[in-house]
């Protein structure tokens, strides 16, 4: 297990990537959101400051008191300015029977520039993410 980032991908990478949530642990491990773009341009998503904490009644338990509720602000997009490579695989992969696949884009600047296959990890060799 571990932390991961999150790309949900709208580009045309190829089958098994097109509009999937994708999962990397090259980039910065914080738990974060990224969108590719259908343009090839990656974009950092940002949900803080969208949700507040609040009390619940107090006959419940202490611990299930404190939740979140949404607060109508919305979440911000931001243009990245990264240049790295990345690599990717789908954040569900449910074909068993298949190899499991993994592609390293890339990114110049925070736009896509190239993409290579890398060799498909069979089932018993993948590592537990």
């Amino acid at each position: 297990m571990g932390y991961f980032d999150t790309i949900h991908c709208s580009y045309d990478l190829g089958p098994s990537f097109h509009n999937r949530s994708l999962q990397t642990k090259s980039l910065y491990k914080q738990m974060m959101e990224y969108w590719l773009s259908p343009s090839g341009e990656l974009y950092e998503l940002d949900f803080s400051g969208t949700q507040s904490w609040v009390l619940h009644k107090e006959d419940i338990y202490p611990y299930e008191r404190l939740g979140w509720e949404k607060n109508g602000c919305h979440g911000k997009v931001r243009a990245t300015n990264l240049t790295r490579e990345i690599e990717v695989y789908p954040a569900k992969w449910d074909a068993y029977y298949a190899p499991y696949p993994r592609i390293v884009l890339t990114i110049v600047e925070g736009k896509l520039y190239g993409q290579n296959y890398t060799r498909y990890v069979q089932e018993n060799e993948r590592r537990v993410h």
